[in-house]
């Protein structure tokens, strides 16, 4: 009998359902409770997925039957209530970024390492059958020695459709550290961590208008670039370029693609947990598409259950702090290299995650 790991979850918005939706895909995980800033949502939310207690924030920091803590809230407060959930002793996983700058990030590693606890964060869709199925083909040797990356996430914001687009053009928003965590975090599982960057940015509009439904009309002020276009020096020697965009209309540049020594493939949507790996080694006419070697039928939340399994077993989990930090790193040199005219070397780095077990019984991530 698996020993369960009781999960409680701060902050009911957006993002909440799908998290419910994934975090219970998993036999060693058990949402014991759920806190907003507003206790009626999150009485609400409980109701709604049938959660055992709706309880304040500091009600559930205090629950001590609580090991793990999802951190939901705005980017803008990511830091900060990291801080109080490993400060009550719980270990903390969070969506992305992990932190608005490395100031924030390297706060809150050092908190979880003087604690003995965990620290996690999103994105963990590298840990989809989409992703694991590129890194196998990589480590099966198929397309050879890793040369080059393309990335590219280009749209025109949120604005037209998401009911609170205000953050996503201040500090923390924007597409580098909106969209940015999952592009660099499949590229970090696939390759490994990277060393040097350099890059441009800008602000396009200084001015957005919302014309979602419940914001209709608002102007909002753009503090933060929203074309950011950046080279990547990765440890092993390849060369990374990504860009990412609030500024774009259209465009049929590929999401990721890898380029090896002996052929290329093409990565399906790291915002995804599944789609199609493609593959053309030298010596075929066309891309063809490759099997995947692990389940697309999980969700977010996926990382919280890593953490469970590593609480229980002592391994290092995949989607962790170290690797959210050294993404956050990369992001804020990005932005630097461009205001400052240079490249940048990282000061983190980060062991590449391990790769998922092939053949896991649905709702485990252990053999």
């Amino acid at each position: 009998m698996v020993d369960k790991v009781n999960v409680g979850i701060i902050g009911c918005g957006n993002i909440f359902p799908a998290y419910m939706k994934g975090l219970r895909n998993y036999e060693i995980l058990e949402v014991a409770a759920v806190a907003d800033m507003d206790l009626s949502r999150a009485q609400a939310r409980a109701k709604e997925f049938n959660i055992p207690h709706a309880y304040s924030v500091s009600e559930l920091l205090a629950d001590p039957s609580i090991e793990i803590v999802v951190n939901l809230t705005v980017p803008q407060a990511h830091a900060e209530v990291t801080l109080v959930i490993l400060n009550a002793g719980k270990h903390a996983y969070g969506e992305k970024p992990l932190a608005l700058n490395r100031d924030e990030g390297a706060q809150i590693l050092a908190s979880a390492s003087a604690k003995g606890l965990l620290v996690g964060s999103a994105p963990d869709t590298f840990l989809g059958g989409g992703i694991q199925t590129a890194r196998k083909v990589i480590d099966d040797g198929l397309i050879g020695r890793l040369i080059a990356a393309t990335a590219c996430m280009a749209g025109h914001g949120p604005e037209s459709w998401h009911p609170n687009p205000e953050f996503y053009y201040k500090l923390g928003g924007g597409p580098m550290f909106d969209m940015g965590p999952y592009y660099l975090t499949a590229l970090i599982n696939l390759m490994g961590p990277i060393k040097r960057v350099t890059g441009s940015a800008q602000i396009s509009f200084p001015e957005r208008i919302a014309t979602s439904k419940e914001k209709n009309g608002l102007k909002i002020t753009v503090d933060v670039p929203t074309y950011v276009a950046g080279i990547m020096d990765f440890a092993s020697g390849a060369v990374g370029t990504i860009i990412t965009s609030f500024d774009t209309w259209s465009h049929n540049l590929p999401l990721i693609e890898i380029y090896g020594s002996e052929g290329s493939m093409n990565v399906p949507d790291p915002n995804n947990f599944g789609g199609k790996v493609l593959v053309r080694r030298w010596d075929e006419k066309d891309w063809r598409e490759i099997k995947l070697s692990h389940s697309d039928e999980i969700g977010r939340g996926t990382g919280v259950a890593d953490m469970a399994y590593a609480i229980r077993s002592g391994r290092a989990h995949r989607a962790s702090g170290q690797l959210a930090f050294h993404v956050l790193d990369l992001m804020q040199s990005f932005h630097e290299a461009s205001s400052q005219g240079t490249h940048v070397t990282l000061t983190s780095t980060v062991v590449q995650p391990a790769a998922l077990p092939v053949g896991l019984k649905k709702g485990t991530l252990d053999s």
